[in-house]
């Protein structure tokens, strides 16, 4: 019996969606389960979670998500920092907490703010406080090279 082009299609895609989701190491999708687990247990408050995301080209700061939402849910924003500084401006080393995760205290103004350099517009979070959580979390972005400083990718967490 001959197979129809559509079966083809389909084994094709699945034999490429296999070779994308193997990049993951096993330690990488354990630590994924325990932040979901984390996730869904962050107490609800008047706080948000960021994960920092330093590009040497762009002025974003990084992923900003409400407690017990997915990172699917963050908003890639740039920081007012009239109130207080950002961890790295604080410290005087820019983009020296690339990858770390905190608790932010602040607000989104609602306004949004034109970053040349990728030539989009980012939601302002005004930022008023911060706590580091972790300066190695679980990984949320999964394309080869978007998390390194250097490389012109902007990948949103996926969903």
């Amino acid at each position: 019996m001959k197979p129809t082009l559509p079966l083809l299609f389909t084994l094709l895609g699945l034999f490429l969606l296999g070779g994308c989701v193997n990049d993951m190491s096993q330690e990488d999708f354990a630590a994924r389960a325990a932040m979901r687990d984390a996730i869904r247990n962050e107490p609800p408050g008047d706080y948000f979670i960021g994960r920092r995301y330093y590009k040497v080209d762009y002025k974003f700061w990084g992923f900003v998500r409400e407690p017990g939402q997915p990172w699917s849910t963050a908003k890639l924003v740039m920081m007012n920092e009239n109130t207080k500084l950002a961890p790295d401006r604080e410290k005087g080393v820019l983009g020296s907490d690339h990858g770390y995760e905190y608790k932010l205290y602040g607000r989104f103004s609602g306004e949004t703010v034109y970053e040349p350099a990728s030539n989009s517009f980012y939601p302002e979070f005004v930022l008023t406080g911060y706590e580091l959580i972790s300066t190695n979390p679980a990984p949320i972005l999964s394309i080869p090279g978007s998390n390194d400083p250097v490389r012109r990718i902007i990948e949103n967490p996926p969903h």
